[in-house]
């Protein structure tokens, strides 16, 4: 299984950015699908993950109301909707699927290698 991650960019604080994540190698419909961030010299965090069929998400409080996570499961893709950035959102923001519904990164099996997000003030 292979994710890719795009969509990520240089935006202005108050901004919207739309991230994608497109799996192949397999169908991931039935897994549970993540968006992780790391700041260099900071470990990863989770910022959200949203169920196999969409119907259940969870968030980082520091995205909540800001971030929303969807996903297209006949595209096999996830996405995350960013607005109102702000500069503490700028990170290599990686995706990744796992078997469960979790926001533990050791639960996720597969990940992408990450898109920039940077946002000025």
């Amino acid at each position: 299984v292979q994710l890719q991650a795009s969509g990520g960019g240089l935006v202005q604080a108050g901004g919207s950015l739309r991230l994608s994540c497109a799996a192949s190698g397999r169908t991931l419909r039935s897994y549970g699908m993540g968006w992780f961030r790391q700041v260099p010299g900071k470990e990863r965090e989770f910022v959200a993950v949203i169920n196999w069929s969409g119907t259940s998400t969870s968030y980082a409080d520091s995205v909540k109301g800001r971030f929303t996570i969807s996903r297209d499961n006949a595209r096999n893709t996830e996405y995350l909707q960013m607005n109102s950035l702000k500069p503490e959102d700028t990170a290599v923001y990686y995706c990744a699927a796992g078997r469960y519904f979790s926001t533990r990164q050791d639960a996720m099996d597969y990940w992408g290698k990450g898109t920039q997000v940077t946002v000025s003030s």
